[in-house]
């Protein structure tokens, strides 16, 4: 029943959650044309003293490790290309440019199949993890047992450390061609003494354990610098009673929760956690929405090419799991307003035209699509259209009916997802503004 395991995904609200961003994948990497020795070194700087960690920081050696690794360019065979480059601060650890996806490898001329997402705000990612129901009947009409968690567009990462680690061995990443290499580099690097005085000398005796660890310590930067979980955007600010919301705010703000028209917050929660936590506005669910595709990523020119998510190509343990083809994870919505490239394969480069995209996908398909019909969703293989979610709104639309939001409607709801901002990536608003 493919139908009901599409079902299981929520609408515009699994939608407007592809906008985001999650893990890296082996995808992506900045405008690498101007990733030359002047950008390396702009990366260089950014790891300054005034980027050390909190004094409150746990465990602060094993941090400021990870933090020099970050930011070291030298681990990569370019020698141009650190975590942040296409994590960068500037842009709430995410890519600082609009390219849907980015450039890697020996040279940096090679491409990535997916959008680099933000680094921001994983730390509560649970592990990948899919219930299944014991009951035969009632698997027959279960539609809310959808897979959850995991790092990545797939997934298919439980921990930040292994994460971490996939970069420095993607061949259109950092593209090392196996973990001794990364080990000789680290061995090279001026922080290799830290190494060593952390992990022993043992650590070099083994190129694997030497690329574990480096995971490690990259995973305790991200976890204790504070700068990846801020919580200091406006939206935040009126979860506290700080600020309050502008009437164009608090109108998208009801669209965006509203079951019967946008139905967002069905997998992007508004709501504060158990224990009073900000909301991360993730569920941390795959869902099939069954976005265009993009033929800026040069493996779409291959028309034998899909990227299906959870079923491969780039993750290989649940590909005989055909209800599983199309879906992606819901990344967080926060910071989405600043990101130049929205979805798992970066077709949209506006928050608008995403939004538009959302509710108009069955009510006007040939705005959308070169053959709406039944093999409309043209980046999934025709076994595989009926995973698409035609059951949770705004997805129950059909063709010529009007969309559930209006023009002034659309612009209401990115008013409202601007609040999600972190408060030093707001600067980067007037740059969209002046961009339109």
């Amino acid at each position: 029943m493919k139908a009901a395991s599409a079902s299981r995904i929520s609408g515009v609200a699994r939608t407007a959650l592809l906008l985001g961003l999650a893990a890296c994948q082996r995808d992506p990497r900045p405008d690498r044309g101007s990733a030359t020795a002047e950008s390396a070194a702009s990366v260089r700087a950014q790891a300054t003293d005034a980027d050390k960690l909190a004094p409150r920081d746990p465990k602060p050696a094993l941090a400021e490790l990870g933090r020099l690794a970050f930011f070291d360019p030298s681990l990569s065979v370019s020698g141009r290309e650190s975590c942040a480059t296409c994590h960068d601060p500037a842009h709430a650890f995410g890519p600082p440019n609009g390219l849907a996806v980015q450039l890697g490898g020996p040279e940096l001329r090679d491409t990535g199949l997916r959008a680099a997402p933000s680094l921001r705000y994983l730390r509560r990612t649970p592990i990948w993890t899919h219930s299944f129901i014991g009951n035969s009947r009632e698997r027959l009409t279960e539609t809310d047992h959808v897979p959850v968690g995991g790092l990545t567009w797939d997934g298919r990462f439980d921990s930040m450390a292994k994460q971490a680690s996939f970069p420095l061995l993607a061949h259109n990443e950092m593209a090392n061609a196996d973990a001794a290499a990364v080990a000789a580099r680290v061995k090279r690097a001026e922080y290799a003494p830290s190494f060593r005085e952390l992990f022993g000398e043992a650590v070099w005796s083994n190129a694997e354990q030497t690329l574990a660890a480096l995971g490690r310590a990259l995973e305790r930067f991200q976890l204790d610098d504070t700068r990846f979980q801020p919580y200091d955007s406006k939206f935040d600010q009126y979860l506290d009673g700080k600020v309050e919301l502008s009437a164009q705010e608090q109108r998208g703000f009801a669209l965006f929760k509203d079951p019967q028209r946008g139905n967002c917050a069905a997998c992007h929660i508004t709501d504060r956690g158990a224990n009073g936590a900000h909301p991360l506005f993730t569920d941390f669910s795959f869902a099939v929405v069954g976005v265009p595709r993009n033929p800026e990523i040069p493996a779409n020119a291959d028309p034998k090419y899909f990227d299906l998510g959870l079923c491969g190509p780039v993750r290989r343990d649940k590909t005989q799991e055909k209800k599983y083809c199309g879906m992606f994870k819901t990344p967080s919505l926060r910071n989405v307003a600043v990101r130049g490239a929205l979805f798992h394969n970066g077709r949209f480069h506006t928050l608008e035209d995403a939004l538009h995209f959302y509710v108009e996908r069955d009510s006007m398909p040939a705005k959308w699509y070169p053959h709406p019909g039944k093999q409309q969703f043209d980046d999934l293989p025709l076994d595989d259209q009926d995973n698409v979610d035609h059951i949770t709104p705004p997805f129950t639309r059909h063709a010529r009916d009007q969309p559930v939001w209006t023009e002034v409607e659309i612009r209401d709801v990115a008013a409202f997802l601007e609040t999600l901002t972190d408060a030093d990536a707001v600067p980067l608003l007037s740059d969209k503004v002046v961009a339109r």
